[in-house]
């Protein structure tokens, strides 16, 4: 049988090239450490951890990043295996020790008959005679295939500071405070979310935007510029104190419902999936750490019992507009022969990627087996994942996602206003997850 060839060794690689193997089918595993290094990396195990030695939350229950272990663990997952065989201790959460899992990982692949692991760089796009490639470049892709892909998809750079900005799950916003309007009533007239500050409100905002602590560069990324038009909100509050107000937090043709008068300041909230269940936070993108975000923009009228789905950040990224340019089961629009995986889809988070590692390695062996490949189901926590990735989220505004309840379809029918949805959104997804494997076994070596 023809191999398959996954490009990056990393989590997401890893997960992808087992999968293909579970499935009988060969596979060429291509990581370029070490012949060519990257500025994050210590050293060149397979699935190493650059940042932190934790994959969060292993609630099962009541996290959806522990239903997504959880999910992952039932599909066989190399990646949750290595992890749970070397925990350490954290709560309830599951971290691991950083060494051992690496060596675990590389030692299950390098003792597989079907995996022929080459450390080699790939120069640019895959030879034509790969009919079958995942891409599983990270977001640290080296720079020759990042341009490569760049010509190749259209977009002008792969390679940026990307900016994000908070989303808050919609059933945490005050209606009380905050009311549905677009500026001057354009578009369908309520786009919007709007949270009206006063003066006083506005001027101790934007003085805790200047006083709150701020995360630093590291070394290598103080050479990337910033994505064009996304700067941090707390480098326009130091350009002056009005610098917000008639930027992303301009009052101009809002009236608040309940004064019949425009506000001083406002801050907007723009639906950001499909499902109409997160909101992000217009033009807040930032540098602040996540508790101080959360302290800070929790002042905000209308927020003030806000959770977040994700906190703002802004880091060097290399990343597809996916929801543009990847079909249903993760292969280019202008290139089916190539899929992507990982953190290049637009996903954070050590545990996503793995997940979309998994998924197209599934896809890419049920391919070459000459199967179907039904994706799972939209409510569960990889379903979620996968949709939101490949159409569920908006385009235009396309930023990197850990998985969250907010992207899980709504309960049917609504348990109420009260309810406490997420163990009825984990029960869900755990038995619509075992129905989908019942009826799709595409591992069969």
């Amino acid at each position: 049988m023809i191999p398959v060839h996954v490009i990056g060794g990393g989590l997401a690689g890893s997960e992808a090239a087992w999968q293909l193997a579970r499935a009988g089918v060969p596979v060429v595993l291509h990581e370029m450490r070490p012949v060519r290094r990257t500025e994050a990396h210590q050293g060149a195990g397979l699935a190493e951890l650059v940042c932190s030695n934790s994959f969060r939350s292993d609630h099962k229950e009541r996290n959806a990043v522990g239903v997504l272990h959880e999910e992952m663990r039932r599909c066989s997952s190399l990646i949750l295996a290595a992890a749970d065989r070397h925990k350490v201790p954290a709560g309830g959460a599951l971290a691991v020790d950083r060494v051992g899992f690496s060596e675990a990982v590389e030692a299950a692949l390098a003792a597989d008959p079907l995996v022929d692991i080459r450390r080699e760089e790939l120069a640019g796009l895959p030879p034509p005679e790969w009919d079958e490639v995942i891409v599983a470049t990270g977001p640290l892709t080296s720079p020759a295939l990042a341009e490569a892909i760049a010509a190749l998809t259209g977009e002008e750079s792969l390679a940026f500071f990307d900016a994000l900005a908070p989303i808050v799950h919609r059933d945490t916003i005050d209606f009380d405070k905050a009311w549905f309007q677009s500026r001057y009533d354009k578009g369908e007239g309520a786009d919007y979310v709007n949270c009206p500050l006063d003066r006083e409100q506005y001027e101790a905002f934007v003085a805790a935007l200047l006083a709150g602590d701020k995360t630093e560069f590291h070394e290598w990324e103080k050479t990337t510029p910033y994505f064009d038009g996304c700067l941090p909100i707390e480098i326009m509050a130091a350009r002056g104190p009005d610098t917000l107000r008639w930027g992303p937090m301009k009052p101009v043709g809002l009236r608040d419902p309940r004064t019949g008068t425009r506000p001083w300041a406002v801050v907007q909230l723009r639906q950001d999936n499909a499902l109409g269940t997160l909101y992000n936070i217009v033009g807040f993108q930032t540098k602040l750490r996540h508790g101080e975000q959360t302290r800070i923009f929790r002042t905000i009228p209308g927020l003030e019992r806000a959770e977040f789905a994700r906190l703002g950040g802004l880091h060097r990224n290399t990343f597809l507009n996916s929801p543009r340019l990847l079909d249903g089961e993760l292969r280019l629009k202008a290139m089916p022969r190539l899929r992507f995986a990982g953190q290049i889809t637009g996903v954070e988070g050590y545990v996503e990627s793995a997940a979309i590692g998994l998924l197209a390695g599934r896809f890419a062996a049920a391919t070459r087996r000459q199967r179907e490949a039904p994706p799972p189901p939209a409510t569960t926590a990889l379903g979620a994942l996968l949709r939101h990735i490949t159409g569920g989220a908006d385009a235009r505004s396309f930023q990197p996602m850990n998985v969250n309840f907010g992207l899980f379809p709504p309960l049917s029918p609504d348990p109420g206003k009260h309810a406490d949805r997420k163990p009825l959104l984990a029960c869900r997804a755990l038995a619509d997850l075992d129905a989908w494997l019942r009826e799709y076994q595409p591992i069969a070596a």
